[in-house]
């Protein structure tokens, strides 16, 4: 063995060292998944309806950053809730959504001139094969919105921009509600269910073969917060199908580790199989 030649020991060595390396770097990486994207279930039945089923430990789950949405009211800016904790999951007939944020007040009533209630909402494309204006949509592609608020419950409205707002007289979703906690980490956590196929003009395909859009709200009624003073999402999206099994670059990155695992284990073997017959 010449001097300033690496020994196969010592390429060995290297080797399991980029080994080791590589499996650290793709496991976060083979567990993400793409920006924007919500993960649902598939699941059977509808016992999801109750904001505490048991059912929902079993389902992925999402952070979304909320930021004060861009409103001429007074106080926009002025917004206090930052983030919202999204799962959903679909049967073959409904699909549900699952929103938790904390809020160490709970709102409810309005009893006042300066009481304003918790509320959280859902926003869809009614045309889901175009992705709308994030405020309320447009006149052209008008956006189906869920609402619950603390006080008068559940509502689904339509809009084609912002003022624009119309209830619909009759709700084709529903929303079951509960608080829970003290302090910071008291939490509000709202289920919205609604049956794939709904009746009616101008409410959003559930049954879509492409991704859904999605984006969320979340007013905070210590906070005074109401209307158009709210902490909104950009545009995120449930996947045209549940990807339990992870995204498709995961089974391509666990290839690449195997092979490598391979050519360490050859590489090992013989190296040592080499240093044995020398030492002969």
């Amino acid at each position: 063995m010449g001097e300033g030649r690496p020994s196969r020991v010592t390429v060995s060595v290297v080797c399991i060292a980029a080994l080791v390396v590589l499996t650290s770097v793709a496991t976060p990486f083979a567990s993400a998944r793409p920006a924007h994207e919500i993960p649902f279930s598939e699941v059977q039945g509808s016992g999801l309806a109750s904001p505490t089923a048991d059912g929902w430990d079993g389902v992925p789950s999402s952070d979304v950053a909320l930021g004060s949405a861009p409103s001429s009211v007074p106080n926009a800016d002025d917004t206090t809730v930052e983030t919202v904790h999204v799962q959903a999951a679909r049967s073959d007939e409904r699909l549900f959504v699952r929103l938790q944020w904390h809020d160490a007040t709970r709102d409810v009533g309005a009893d006042s001139m300066r009481r304003f209630n918790d509320a959280v909402a859902v926003q869809f494309p009614v045309n889901t094969s175009a992705r709308p204006p994030i405020a309320m949509g447009g006149q052209r592609n008008m956006v189906n919105v869920w609402y619950w608020s603390s006080d008068t419950g559940t509502q689904e409205l339509l809009a084609g921009g912002p003022g624009s707002t119309t209830a619909f007289p009759d709700p084709a979703v529903s929303a079951n509600a509960t608080y829970h906690g003290s302090g910071a980490n008291a939490t509000w956590t709202v289920v919205y269910v609604r049956d794939l196929e709904a009746a009616g003009e101008n409410r959003t395909t559930l049954e879509t073969e492409g991704d859904l859009d999605v984006a969320f709200a979340v007013w905070n009624g210590s906070n005074a917060e109401r209307a158009g003073q709210k902490s909104v999402s950009e545009w995120h999206y449930f996947p045209s199908e549940s990807r339990s099994a992870g995204p498709p670059f995961e089974a391509l990155l666990w290839s690449v580790a195997g092979v490598a695992v391979v050519a360490v284990v050859a590489v090992t073997a013989f190296g040592v199989a080499r240093a044995r017959g020398g030492m002969q």
